[in-house]
């Protein structure tokens, strides 16, 4: 029974929030993401003579300037240092603060590598701007991805899967922009102006569609809710969210039962709850680091004389493929939430991913260190949906989950930890990715299987 007292929440009136948060994922990602599958334009521009123009025109060969491992160092160390300021620097920074004005430089930024695509530049500076662009653009997607995942965190639990739906929703869009650069007929440099557009509008949307959040009744129950709040909201929200109806308890109830407290608790009695989930976030997120994409993207077709399969095989079978079913992954525990967050099964769930590195390895990489046992397409195919399906899936449910195991008060915090223990998990699959790359180097002498 409803006392006359107890507000319900109102509806989310046309799925206006749900659209924007999910928007609010895409953009989250789009640096990482555009960055890391422009390797083949920032390669060939790095390769230019020193008095080469920005298409490439002199094919001289000047240095090796490693932009690949350059990229993922200097991308991964700095969201990792300020994801974890952030954990700290939200409680001084108001939340609108850090994501309007972490959106807005992210923006200029990208205009920047957009606008340098038609400047002429010598392959040092050049690197230098681009690794300098990467550095800073990825310390402030640091704060943004940190803060969004706190704010998320404040509604309930089907939106921090739509979040993450968005975040996979970021990475098609990288790879189906890498797709069409690839089938068009224009000159490196005109593709990869139209490339970098692409990011610079979804950007300014994102950007516009936080502003407009806060302008919704459903956006503002969340978002101005007293930490101390009664009960009465708690249950209403179980009552309109099927995840929560369905069986995860969530964290909210907690004040039903009287244990909300005015202050919001440290970070560490935070972390000591929420555990498991960061730790499983974590694995989750290393194991797919160290194969995607330093493994994948060796592995060759076998219709080598199909000269136009060959030319998109990478693009299609490595990046769609593992964008679309991590997006569907990230989707499903709206509708399925197995295993449950008390279960031992969850993070026996995260450690087993650790086989799909030898299976991926095993794909048809001539010159891997292990035998080339799945030589067909398909194989390859199928083994990287559910590499790319066990990755969202899991990764959702433990960011979902995570907010339910702590007071209303603290969930801000644990979905800045939960971001936090993400980069983490990057981090740790990025470093481990320059051994794996070792053991499928393409230089080496090819073997039989």
């Amino acid at each position: 029974m409803w006392s006359k007292k107890e507000p319900l929440p109102p509806a989310d009136r046309g799925q206006a929030a749900a659209v924007i948060i999910f928007m609010l994922g895409l953009g989250a990602l789009l640096p990482w993401n555009f960055f890391i599958t422009a390797s083949q334009y920032f390669n060939h521009r790095l390769a230019a003579a020193p008095n080469a123009t920005s298409n490439g025109t002199s094919g001289v060969s000047a240095k090796n300037y490693n932009y690949d491992s350059w990229m993922v160092l200097l991308s991964k160390l700095p969201l990792l240092l300020f994801t974890l300021l952030n954990v700290f620097l939200y409680q001084w920074v108001r939340q609108r603060l850090r994501v309007a004005f972490s959106l807005i430089v992210i923006l200029l930024l990208f205009c920047l590598t957009a606008a340098l695509v038609r400047v002429p530049m010598r392959p040092d500076n050049f690197f230098s701007v681009t690794m300098a662009t990467i550095w800073f653009m990825n310390i402030f997607s640091a704060v943004l991805q940190s803060s969004l995942f706190g704010l998320v965190s404040l509604f309930p639990p089907r939106y921090s899967t739509l979040f993450m739906s968005g975040q996979g929703l970021g990475g098609i869009f990288a790879a189906l922009a890498m797709l069409f650069s690839i089938l068009c007929n224009a000159d490196v440099s005109s593709a990869a102006l139209g490339y970098f557009i692409t990011p610079c509008a979804a950007t300014l949307l994102t950007l516009l569609c936080y502003l407009l959040l806060p302008k919704l009744e459903f956006a503002r129950f969340y978002l101005n809710r007293n930490p101390s709040g009664d009960a009465a909201a708690a249950a209403a929200a179980a009552a309109q969210d099927p995840l929560t109806s369905s069986g995860w308890n969530s964290g909210k109830e907690l004040e039903a039962e009287g244990k909300l407290l005015g202050e919001r608790s440290s970070v560490l009695n935070v972390f000591k709850k929420i555990w498991l989930m960061a730790a499983c976030v974590t694995c989750v997120f290393a194991v797919s680091l160290s194969a995607f994409p330093v493994i994948t993207v060796r592995v060759q077709t076998v219709y080598k004389d199909d000269a136009a399969w060959d030319k998109v095989f990478t693009c299609v079978c490595c990046f769609i493929v593992f964008n679309v079913m991590d997006v569907v992954g990230r989707g499903v525990p709206y509708l399925v939430q197995w295993p449950s967050k008390e279960s031992r099964l969850l993070p026996i769930a995260a450690l087993s991913r650790l086989v799909f590195i030898p299976l991926l390895m095993m794909c048809n990489i001539q010159t891997s260190w292990l035998p080339v046992l799945f030589h067909h397409d398909v194989a390859f195919v199928a083994i990287m949906a559910l590499f790319s399906f066990s990755n969202g899936y899991l990764a959702s449910l433990c960011v979902a989950y995570a907010p339910q195991l702590v007071q209303c008060k603290d969930c801000e915090t644990a979905g800045s930890l939960m971001s936090f223990f993400l980069i983490v998990g990057l981090t740790v699959g990025a470093s481990f990715s320059f051994l794996l790359g070792k053991l499928v180097e393409t230089t080496g002498t090819s073997r039989p299987a």
